[in-house]
């Protein structure tokens, strides 16, 4: 059985991302998917000064070991004006200085939601783009925009993007 671990790249305690996240575990079948929430690796704004001064936080180091000994990722990146929310860039920074390359090759889904239309294109796009440099094997990017009207009671009810997220998670399932 594959070990996934999946999470939002939001702090939110009402995270749409990490509801994208739950609804899009409940799609892999034999798998053991462990789904983590940020609020639970608090770690201090990343600086040079704290680093030298304090070392590297524990709550790095474990989130980082999870990507370790996990099979394959999901991640649903929250957009904060265009970009990464600054809960999980600074994980990513933390991170990065322990292992520059960060994601270790593994299998990841990359999805982003967002209230509007765009569906988290521009952090997406962002991620597209980064990820790779640290070690990303992106299968699959999905984008569900306006999750108000296509994501009701836990799951999506368009079919047509329902169907989309379906067939990335089969890509990415196959790539385990």
């Amino acid at each position: 059985m594959k070990n996934i671990i999946a999470f939002a790249g939001s702090n939110s305690k009402n995270s749409i991302n990490k509801q994208l996240v739950n609804y899009t575990s409940t799609l892999l079948k034999d798998s053991n998917v462990s789904i983590l929430d940020l609020n639970d690796y608090k770690l201090p704004v990343y600086g040079i000064d704290y680093e030298q001064e304090h070392g590297i936080p524990e709550n790095a180091n474990k989130f980082l070991e999870y990507i370790k000994s996990s099979d394959g990722i999901i991640l649903s990146l929250a957009e904060h004006n265009g970009a990464y929310a600054t809960v999980f860039k600074n994980l990513f920074d933390w991170m990065s200085r322990i292992e520059s390359k960060t994601f270790f090759d593994k299998p990841m889904l990359l999805m982003a939601t967002s209230p509007g239309g765009r569906g988290g294109a521009s952090v997406l796009e962002m991620a597209k783009n980064r990820f790779p440099y640290h070690d990303a094997n992106i299968i699959e990017v999905f984008s569900l925009p306006f999750f108000g009207n296509n994501f009701v009671d836990g799951i999506i009810v368009n079919d047509e993007y329902n169907e989309q997220l379906k067939n990335s998670v089969e890509q990415f399932k196959k790539a385990l």
